[in-house]
């Protein structure tokens, strides 16, 4: 018979999210090697960052990157050169940080390339860092939903680390908290680092999670889910949660505020 996890998100709101949506200017760079910016992010997703983007990632600075919970954010990013660059421009995943303030992004090199005319990446490739325009979007994963996947060194019953992947919208989770199943004692979970979060109290039998979610609306709304988790559950299996987000931020972009216009 499975065990249930109860899942409890809250939805909070932030002044500064009204900005999410507006456009920022910077710089962009990219990683010479893909495989660096995709396998060894500070996120920690690992191989999976190539499901969450196709390849298409971004490193981030630290305020976008926020301490973790930025990662998996998805932004649209175009350079400003009309002479190589398309209007449309990129759309990456943060998969990674960087502590570069020179630019905002260091993009996979297919990601940049992406943002090329026709005939023009070469031309684009040899700048290296190119000046940009940027705004953060809301992720869709099309039959993915928001996914728990249990790390590989989790220790039944004494050490559990999990991450969470295809969380769509444009949401950040601020926090995780653990009990066992029917239990109102619940214990904070602490984030290891980027999406992972890790526990060492004790789970004998069932758990469940409650975890806050900040999105951009302004309004409050909590929802409740349950769902089957194995008894057995392995470490390395990814568990679905049944949940879709496809919250997003009002796009209200005021000079006072954002100190951006609005994208066009």
């Amino acid at each position: 018979m499975g065990l249930f996890l109860g899942v409890l998100f809250f939805f909070i709101i932030s002044s500064a999210t009204a900005c999410d949506r507006c456009v920022r200017q910077s710089k962009a760079a990219y990683y010479y090697d893909d495989t660096l910016s995709i396998h060894q992010g500070a996120c920690g997703y690992g191989s999976l960052a190539l499901e969450l983007s196709n390849g298409y990632v971004a490193s981030a600075v630290s305020t976008l990157y926020k301490e973790g919970a930025g990662c998996g954010a998805c932004f649209q990013v175009r350079c400003k050169d009309r002479r190589l660059c398309t209007t449309a421009g990129t759309k990456v995943v943060v998969t990674d940080q960087t502590s570069n303030n020179k630019h905002d992004f260091i993009l996979s090199k297919k990601a940049y390339s992406a943002m090329a005319l026709q005939n023009k990446r070469k031309e684009l490739l040899n700048l290296r860092l190119v000046d940009v325009e940027y705004k953060r979007i809301p992720c869709t994963y099309r039959n993915k939903n928001l996914s728990v996947r249990v790390e590989e060194w989790s220790q039944k019953p004494n050490y559990l680390a999990i991450k969470f992947l295809y969380q769509g919208g444009q949401t950040e989770i601020k926090a995780v908290e653990i009990a066992e199943v029917g239990s109102s004692n619940w214990e904070p979970m602490q984030r290891n680092y980027g999406a992972i979060w890790h526990t060492t109290k004790v789970i004998e039998g069932g758990f469940q999670l409650m975890i806050m979610v900040a999105s951009g609306y302004n309004n409050e709304n909590t929802y409740f889910t349950n769902y089957e988790l194995p008894n057995d559950w392995k470490n390395g299996e990814i568990y679905d949660t049944g949940i879709q987000f496809d919250d997003i931020a009002k796009e209200i972009c005021l000079p006072n505020k954002c100190g951006d216009r609005p994208w066009k």
